[in-house]
This record gives C-alpha cells, sequence and structure tokens, in this order.
C-alpha cells in the first residue's frame, strides 16, 4: 500500500494507500493510477490565476496538486479492470479508453484516421495516448490561453477539435514531448544546464525567495539561488526560475519546501531536472504558437 505519488509539480512524496491514513483516498479514481502503464492528467475547473494542467503516471498525492487554491480534477487516460488477472463482470479483462466514443469518432473524421484502443504501429490510425498528446499541446499554448483566459477561470478548458490531419500530428508530435518532459522521462531533462559546484553539508537554511536568487549573466539572463550560505546552483535561467505550473513556480516551491532538509546526491540532481523541464517547457509552448491549430 505504500505508493510514490505526485504531490506537487516534479515534487514527489510517499503516501500509505489506506483508508485509515488517507482522508478521501478517491479509489475510484486513484486504482486506475496503481498500474505500471498508466497516465492522466490534473486540471481545476475554476482557477484564480492561469490554466492550470500537469500530466501523472503515479497516484496524485493531493487536492491542490496544480494550484494552491484551487482543487484539481484527475483524468486518467485508461480504466482499468477491478482485476488484471481475472474476467470482470462483462468478460473483459482489458483497460478501456476514458474517453467519450461519439467525440472521438468526431476526431477521426476531421483527421480521417482510425481509432484504435491501443497504440499501433499501423499507418492510417491514432490511439488514445494521442488524443492526450494533442489535448496537452493545445492547453499549453500561450495564445490559447490569453484568449480564453476568462473563460479558463471559471469552467474546465475546451479543446478544439484539430483542423486537420497535419496539424494533428504537429501538435501531438510537441504535446508527447512536454508530457515525457513533464514526467522527467525524456532524455533531453538529463542534459544538464545548471551546475552546483561547491562543497558543504546541502542543507537548506534559506526560506527560498526572490532575494535567495541573483543574476550573474546579464547577457544569458541566468543566475544562481542560495540554498544556504556557502552553496548554490548556478546557471538557472531566470525564465525556469520564474515558471508557472497552474499556481506554482516549481523551481522556487520545490527548494522552498525542503527547508531544513539536506538534499542527497539524487536530489541535487532532481532539481537540477527541474530547471532543464521548465526551460524546455518555455521552448515547447513558442514551438506550439506557431503552428495555426486555431
Amino acid at each position: 500500500k505504500i505508493s510514490r505519488c505526485l504531490y506537487r509539480p516534479f515534487d514527489y512524496r510517499w503516501i500509505l494507500l489506506d483508508d485509515i491514513f488517507v482522508g478521501y483516498p478517491r479509489w475510484e479514481t486513484t486504482k486506475h493510477f496503481l498500474f505500471a502503464d498508466s497516465l492522466g492528467f490534473a486540471t481545476t475547473r475554476q482557477t484564480t490565476k492561469s490554466i492550470a494542467i500537469l500530466v501523472g503516471n503515479i497516484p496524485f498525492g493531493q487536492h491542490k496538486i496544480v494550484d494552491s487554491y484551487d482543487r484539481s480534477y484527475i483524468f486518467p487516460l485508461y480504466l482499468y479492470p477491478e482485476n488484471n488477472e481475472q474476467q470482470t463482470f462483462d468478460n473483459d479483462t482489458k483497460r478501456k479508453p476514458n474517453l467519450n466514443d461519439e467525440i472521438v469518432q468526431k476526431i477521426a473524421e476531421s483527421v480521417n484516421l482510425t481509432f484504435t484502443p491501443e497504440k499501433e504501429e499501423t499507418k492510417g490510425t491514432f490511439a488514445p495516448i494521442d488524443i492526450l498528446d494533442y489535448i496537452y499541446a493545445v492547453l499549453h499554448s500561450p495564445t490559447y490561453r490569453e484568449t480564453y483566459k476568462e473563460f479558463l477561470k471559471i469552467d474546465f478548458p475546451r479543446v478544439p477539435y484539430p483542423r486537420n490531419q497535419k496539424i494533428f500530428w504537429q501538435m501531438l508530435e510537441i504535446g508527447g514531448e512536454l508530457r515525457t518532459v513533464h514526467l522527467l522521462e525524456n532524455p533531453v531533462v538529463e542534459q544538464y544546464i545548471t551546475t552546483y559546484p561547491k562543497d558543504g553539508d546541502n542543507t537548506v537554511t534559506r526560506k527560498i525567495t526572490k532575494k535567495d536568487f541573483e543574476i550573474t549573466n546579464k547577457k544569458s539572463k541566468t543566475g544562481r539561488v542560495w540554498i544556504n550560505d556557502e552553496q548554490y546552483f548556478d546557471g538557472i535561467p531566470e525564465t525556469a526560475w520564474e515558471f508557472y505550473i497552474g499556481g506554482y513556480q516549481p523551481a522556487q516551491k520545490w527548494l522552498k519546501d525542503r527547508k531544513g532538509r539536506q538534499l542527497n546526491f539524487e536530489d541535487i540532481l532532481h532539481y537540477q531536472k527541474i530547471i532543464v523541464a521548465l526551460n524546455q517547457t518555455d521552448i515547447l509552448m513558442k514551438k506550439i504558437d506557431r503552428i495555426k491549430f486555431m
């Protein structure tokens, strides 16, 4: 019952999934994230800020995952049977796409492709993961967010149908890259752009405020964040430091939540992956806006 969960953007914690310890485990949703090939995303129905969305492949561990003020709603991509080794009441042991058939059919018609419940290499087909990646790309478009910002504050985001097959493939390709970057599964996140040059006890003693970040290269707009009086992460792009995912600034929040804690080797590498992921997200969002999908 001890499971790794997504607590905040890029912040993984351990949780004991038991009714005694978890007030509202929401088993009807949580159970679909307990499989090795699980996937889905969290977003908000209403928000005081910009649209919040985050992909995940493990249980989501809290109701304010993507925004500190607004509750998160979880959408699994697939629904799994109660027991993967036994037949269910409808004699089906396979997972099922958590998608509306009518909407899927409309997408299939707009892109002139055949829908398959699982990803195939067959030409002329698309699968649930492609729809998720398309949605993920649309909701990360700066133009989309700015155009519909008032609507996005009061209800779930509405996603436009793909205009044609070419745009569909272009969007889902970037959306897929965003997904793997946010899951820290893309090889690019290990191409570190920051350093951690000073030895010490690695304890975070600073409160991690804007004062703890200083620009050291005005030309490249990169700087360092001090975790204590001797140690710091260097080469952090200012855009990554200030970047928001929902209501959180992960580059700041992750360190802030570890005040008083000693970072181990894996923590130091993980933080550097977060910086790459945030920087890459900014690049990919600008790339999305070059596609005329609306």
